[in-house]
């Protein structure tokens, strides 16, 4: 089977700065994703498997902090900003946002690839949740941990320990792709006895509790050929 390449986002209305940096980056290695302006970033992000986002601030229609907030309401993948503003205030303000690192232009192609390496490594494995109660879809699905509750339109959703366990998983890393494996290993464990296409079901089942309409999932959704990951608004 054919691992999947990592995949960057990177988000720059200047096109060849865009063009050495997706080369540079899919030279060792990366699946590189590009977007000229915010909004075409945020599509991206939410229909691609993104694990790192290289995010200019100088956009032409969102500005790259509206992006930068945009992204950590989805997810807590690893931001690295790129600015010619450079100042103090400027860096701690970004970081302030939710970035996990700032590298002023001009920069060194190598240094950035350092850098976006040494986000990954403490991104893997690390990763927090965002909140310990979520709210999506304006309540119509919500999700206690404190509780251990899940409502669907404000009423009680019976889950079995399978499900309230894969959904937990997700919802705590929203916008994160989960392998099969993945999912087995973290939320399933050492109770789970049977294939990986297995998860497939608990899924169906999962869907079939807090989705409006099972056959068009806006809450967990399929990503082919990688897995599942949670997304809502």
């Amino acid at each position: 089977m054919t691992v999947p390449k990592t995949g960057v986002l990177l988000v720059d209305d200047d096109a060849m700065i865009a063009e050495a940096v997706a080369s540079f980056f899919e030279h060792h290695g990366f699946r590189v994703f590009t977007a000229g302006s915010g909004r075409r970033a945020l599509d991206l992000f939410d229909r691609e498997n993104i694990a790192l986002v290289l995010l200019d601030l100088m956009l032409p229609d969102l500005s790259g902090e509206d992006v930068c907030r945009a992204l950590r309401r989805r997810s807590r993948v690893p931001i690295i900003m790129l600015t010619a503003k450079a100042g103090e205030d400027h860096v701690l303000a970004g970081l302030g946002l939710g970035a996990d690192d700032y590298v002023p232009k001009p920069f060194s192609l190598k240094e950035l690839h350092a850098r976006a390496l040494a986000v990954l490594r403490r991104a893997c494995g690390d990763l927090l949740p965002l909140t310990v109660k979520n709210s999506f879809g304006g309540g119509d699905l919500v999700v206690d941990f404190e509780k251990n509750l899940v409502l669907k339109k404000q009423a009680p959703v019976a889950l079995t320990p399978s499900e309230i366990r894969l959904l937990s998983l997700l919802v705590r890393f929203p916008g994160r792709v989960f392998t099969r494996a993945e999912l087995i290993e973290k939320a399933l464990g050492s109770e789970f006895d049977g294939y990986d296409r297995a998860v497939d079901g608990h899924i169906k089942n999962l869907r079939q509790k807090i989705e409006d309409d099972p056959r068009a999932p806006v809450y967990v959704l399929t990503v082919h050929g990688l897995g599942y990951k949670f997304t809502g608004a």
